[in-house]
Formats: structure tokens, sequence, C-alpha cells
């Protein structure tokens, strides 16, 4: 059994390494992915079962989509969140811009 969750943990990491480009280009499907490949790998890991992995996959999708699609990406680095214009700066950290920028 462990080596079978071993083994679906290994191809969920490659898939997600293959499905980079697609998290940038959609963020509610790269959160759903990441969260469902991270949430079955801790199930897993949590309950030594494959059930726990399903259950932990599906509530990390969930989570991850909600997550993901919280800010949408506009143009030029800009991010709308909660009716307000966010820019990412060099130190990964997010700053409140001028509404016109977004």
């Amino acid at each position: 059994m462990i080596r079978i969750v071993t083994a679906l943990a290994t191809a969920a990491l490659v898939t997600l390494a293959v499905a980079g480009p697609a998290s940038a280009q959609n963020n509610t499907l790269g959160g759903a992915i990441i969260g469902g490949g991270v949430g079955a790998i801790i199930g897993g890991a949590a309950t030594n079962s494959a059930g726990g992995a399903v259950a932990g996959g599906v509530i990390g999708a969930a989570a991850g989509a909600a997550l993901g699609s919280q800010m949408e990406p506009r143009r030029r680095g800009y991010y709308w969140h909660n009716g307000r214009c966010w820019q990412r700066r060099g130190d990964g950290n997010y700053y409140r811009v001028s509404r016109d920028r977004c």
C-alpha cells in the first residue's frame, strides 16, 4: 500500500512539474492542481491509506482552487483583489496601488 501511495505521489509531483505554465495562465486551475497534489500526499501520509489520500486530494484541490482564484492577474504585474489594485514587487510582497493601474 505504501508503494502505491508513493507511486501516486511521485506521479503527482511529475504532473505538477509539467503543469507549471498552466498555473501561470489560470490561477484557479493551478491552485487546484497544486492543492490536490499536496493534499493527497499529506492525506496519504497522515492516514496510511488510499482513502485518506483521495480525501486529502479532494479537500486540497477545493482549497487550492478557492485560493488560486482570489487574486486575478492584470497587465504588467498588477493584481485585482477585494476591490483594490495590488502590485507584486521584487521582494515578493504585494503593495496597494492606484486603481488606474489595473
